[in-house]
């Protein structure tokens, strides 16, 4: 019979540990809450696979929206969970249910994956633990969430709440990355048509002046424009890839833990756009943090989970405050303010959870709360950027045109290489 080791929680919060000799991980999970206690590990030692229930070491896994990475998209694995937690709410077993997904399932991936989760279950194991055979498409939030819902009975409402966080997370990024369309995109505009003005057109005009006034100065600022042009046009190839090269650097040092928590900062005090990021990273901080209490995940482990997908280093770092005071027994409050990136707002109504026992339903409100705040931030946003950057475009074009007309209105009528007027 196999043997199981366990680290449980019990009423007053005390650590425990020992084994139990059982048929399976679920009757050990059983026999642990008949005991008066919450699993936080448990693993069969003679097979040496350490497959925690509550996973409190690293798991090698994508730590953004469940379903990025291993060739699944989120859409597709939200509309899986959505379609389970039915299956399940409707009273289907788990296994037979699994088994109607997977023949109705059009992703490969998805397919193969649900199968061999499947399989798994057949074989004695708990679905959490199935679910931790593939990393790559279900994240620890995933799984510690399937855990959580094992444990307490209620594996269709965390599903729910799952396919709920995964369909908001998912809202989030694509109103993000919405706002940052239109400025890359007119960015691009604009860095062609001076490749285009600069390379074509205003050398060009350096010989009609060459020929209308041999000799005579140039304006200043004629003279800075053509100088530019003849750098851009004449040394195309070494500005590509010096362009190229700095453009890679910079992407390569934000992916060093230095200079992600640089750029990470920047971004969240950026103008206008700014403003948008710092909203949804609280947002998703709150969803987190507020899915995973209201399904019975552990506050410590919760904490962690929200510190690995938060997305951004310095929410990162203030999550990791909050669970170093939260594990010597302190508020979560203090850590928060001291961090600086959440508003008083915020932290105000997170006291008040925090006082009141209604944590988990506090932070599902200001989630709300925030998710309405992105969205109109991110329509204010756009609606100031469009003139913005027609007026930016309007003076980069107008600067070029006002430097090749100033020669053209200082010739001299009279001067040599003219036609003369009549008299």
């Amino acid at each position: 019979m196999p043997t199981f080791s366990y680290v449980a929680m019990d009423c007053r919060g005390k650590e425990t540990k020992g084994t139990l000799d059982l048929p399976s991980q679920n009757e050990a999970i059983g026999r642990l809450k008949e005991m008066g206690f919450f699993p936080t590990k448990l693993f069969e030692i003679k097979s040496r696979k350490v497959q925690p229930s509550l996973r409190t070491g690293p798991l090698r896994s994508n730590i953004g929206i469940p379903g990025i990475g291993g060739g699944v998209k989120t859409k597709v694995l939200t509309e899986f969970t959505r379609e389970l937690a039915t299956l399940a709410e409707a009273g289907l077993p788990l296994l037979r249910a699994l088994r109607v997904l997977a023949q109705q399932e059009h992703s490969p991936v998805l397919k193969n994956t649900i199968i061999q989760i499947s399989d798994s279950i057949e074989g004695g194991d708990a679905f959490s633990e199935a679910l931790a055979r593939h990393p790559r498409i279900f994240n620890r939030l995933y799984i510690n969430m399937v855990t959580a819902g094992e444990i307490g009975g209620v594996l269709d409402a965390v599903l729910n709440r799952l396919a709920d966080y995964m369909e908001k997370a998912q809202k989030i990024k694509g109103k993000v990355v919405a706002a940052m369309v239109y400025p890359i995109s007119v960015l691009f505009v604009a860095i062609a048509i001076m490749a285009i003005l600069m390379v074509f057109v205003v050398p060009r005009f350096k010989d009609i002046f060459h020929d209308l006034s041999p000799g005579k100065p140039l304006p200043a600022f004629t003279r800075f424009v053509l100088g530019i042009s003849d750098g851009i046009a004449h040394h195309f190839l070494t500005v590509a890839i010096l362009s190229t090269l700095l453009g890679a650097g910079c992407f390569y040092f934000t992916r060093t833990r230095f200079g992600r928590g640089i750029w990470d900062r920047i971004k969240l005090n950026l103008p206008i756009l700014g403003v948008v990021i710092r909203k949804a990273a609280i947002s998703r901080f709150t969803s987190t943090l507020g899915t995973l209490l209201s399904s019975g995940v552990p506050i410590l482990q919760a904490l962690t989970i929200v510190k690995e997908t938060a997305g951004n280093t310095v929410i990162a770092n203030a999550v990791a405050a909050v669970h170093d005071s939260v594990k010597e027994g302190e508020t979560i409050t203090a850590p928060l303010h001291a961090s600086g990136v959440f508003p008083p707002s915020v932290i105000s109504m997170v006291d008040v959870g925090e006082q009141t026992g209604a944590l988990p339903e506090m932070l599902t409100r200001l989630s709300d709360k925030y998710d309405h705040e992105v969205d109109n931030s991110v329509t204010a946003m756009t609606s100031l950027l469009e003139p913005l950057f027609i007026v930016v475009l309007a003076v980069i074009v107008g600067s070029i045109v006002i430097a090749l007309f100033l020669p053209l209105i200082s010739i001299d009528p009279g001067a040599p290489g003219t036609e003369p007027g009549e008299g």
